[in-house]
């Protein structure tokens, strides 16, 4: 045997060597992109989340945003309700304090004249 038939014979095997490793490789490569089990699944899984996570993101944005409008709606409905009652509670104090005006005495006075005669 002659040098070049050693080098053939070297080269035959290292193509088999490689072929063997490029079907092993593919055998990985199938078993990784597998969307059951391998990454594949993962991801697609992963992807399926991501968009379940902004669709209820989103829905509590919504919720938050409607929640915080009803809630200025009552705020301003309670310093409304509050004006009307200081204004109430100061009508009260001040007719308390102050005394019946003359025009009212002398009315009733007249009408008692009136109903005595």
């Amino acid at each position: 045997m002659t040098i070049e038939h050693l080098l053939q014979a070297m080269l035959v095997l290292a193509c088999l060597g490689l072929g063997a490793f490029c079907v092993t490789l593919t055998h990985r490569l199938r078993k990784l992109n597998d969307l059951e089990s391998g990454l594949g699944g993962a991801i697609a899984i992963m992807a399926a989340e991501v968009d379940r996570l902004e669709q209820a993101i989103r829905a509590a944005r919504d919720e938050a945003n409607a929640a915080s409008e009803r809630l200025a709606d009552e705020i301003e409905t309670a310093r409304r309700e509050r004006a009307i009652w200081d204004l109430r509670q100061r009508i009260g104090m001040a007719a308390a304090e102050a005394p019946p005006p003359a025009t009212t005495a002398r009315r009733l006075r007249k009408r008692a004249e009136v109903g005595h005669e």
